[in-house]
């Protein structure tokens, strides 16, 4: 099934619905603009998301089909879980945030500036090692880790990433983080890990599923997954912002987010469904 073609699945089952949520309010206002020139389409356009670094391979299938299939164009910003919640904290322009963990969405509703008092879990992330497929650490294994040829491994900062914080903690429940830790070279957040392992700038990659599973990844580089039981489960979590104009687009966006549809299909991006 296309992308387009599973978002379009989405809709037709939100729309048979009984209970009608901010999705089918929100489509009304659309069809009603169409249908008489009203402004409120010119002012309901866009959606601002700020998004987890390890959304970057996915969002730009997520805004293509939404774009099409509702006219709402999502202009996202990527970062880590902890740049992206301090910005918003200090007043950035921003209608929801998809974090990557519980902990920064948590901070931004402490502060008073969430649509509600508890973050909506939207997907679940996994992470891997992941290395060039010309390396001569081939074929890699979680045992490569150990390899003394190894000089270099790129992980996300621990203190801002979630991913980080997964991969460190990893690495500390296999023992390895005080032999390692010499070779880590930190990067902002995990999509900048990527970069690093990806262009040779290291050698191996604790990264995220997401893109581990994007074509250009799968083209170069082969991964294998490190074991769930090694670091704490990566659950991702949204928050709409309180004082959005766009608040009832925002509700409806994580509600298609969260219809089966979509969430069944969320695992070829290396995303988990909430259930």
């Amino acid at each position: 099934m296309s992308q387009l073609s599973w978002v379009l699945l989405a809709y037709r089952k939100q729309w048979s619905a009984p209970k009608l949520g901010a999705t089918l309010v929100y489509l009304s206002l659309i069809f009603y603009g169409f249908l008489h020139g009203s402004p409120v389409l010119a002012q309901q356009k866009e959606l601002r998301i700020a998004a987890a670094a390890d959304l970057q391979p996915v969002m730009p299938a997520l805004q293509e089909a939404y774009q099409k299939a509702t006219g709402i164009k999502l202009v996202v910003s990527f970062g880590s879980s902890s740049m992206l919640a301090e910005q918003i904290v200090n007043g950035a322009p921003m209608d929801l945030f998809l974090g990557a963990d519980f902990t920064y969405p948590e901070k931004v509703i402490a502060a008073g500036l969430a649509d509600g008092k508890t973050p909506t879990r939207y997907a679940k992330g996994a992470l891997v090692l992941w290395a060039r497929k010309d390396s001569p650490l081939q074929p890699i294994s979680m045992e490569t880790l150990t390899d003394p040829r190894v000089q270099s491994i790129a992980i996300a900062n621990e203190l801002h990433a979630p991913y980080g914080r997964a991969a460190a903690a990893a690495l500390r429940k296999l023992n390895l983080y005080d032999k390692v830790s010499p070779h880590l070279v930190v990067a902002e957040n995990i999509a900048q890990a990527a970069q690093f392992a990806e262009s040779g700038n290291a050698q191996l990659g604790l990264i995220s599923l997401t893109a581990a599973s994007s074509q250009h990844f799968q083209d170069v580089g082969t991964f294998v997954r490190v074991p769930t039981n090694l670091y704490p489960e990566i659950l991702q979590y949204a928050v709409v912002m309180a004082k959005s104009e766009r608040k009832a687009e925002a509700h409806a966006f994580l509600d298609w987010l969260l219809t089966s549809s979509v969430q069944e299909n969320l695992g070829k991006h290396g995303l988990g469904a909430v259930k």
